[in-house]
């Protein structure tokens, strides 16, 4: 399974490729949101964790992107360290959360 990691802090991005490659995924990362488009244009992923905070092109953007290109669409997990974090996955129609910070098992 290929799981597409958009984060602007390397580190966050590093540890959860390292815990998911751990268990068997394939793990693909990009600093901000159209970074990420790029990597789904050669790698299309079967789930997306996504912060919203980010330079370049931020969660809200990404989202609306992405989800204006053609199907099939993977299901996007946010991470977000903001306090409405169910309202924020509600808004962009995400099929789930994690809020920062989270636990591996939680990730897992």
């Amino acid at each position: 399974m290929r799981v597409l990691v958009v984060d602007d802090d390397e580190a966050i991005r590093g540890f959860i490729a390292m815990a998911l490659s751990d268990d068997g995924f394939e793990v693909f990362g990009a600093p901000h949101g159209q970074a990420a488009l790029e990597v789904i244009a050669k790698s299309p992923p079967h789930v997306i964790l996504l912060d919203m905070r980010m330079p370049v092109m931020d969660g809200w953007e990404f989202a609306r992107v992405y989800r204006s290109l053609p199907g099939p669409h993977a299901p996007i997990v946010i991470l977000t360290a903001s306090r409405d974090a169910r309202e924020v996955a509600t808004h962009i129609n995400a099929s789930g959360f994690l809020a920062k910070p989270f636990d591996l098992n939680q990730l897992l």
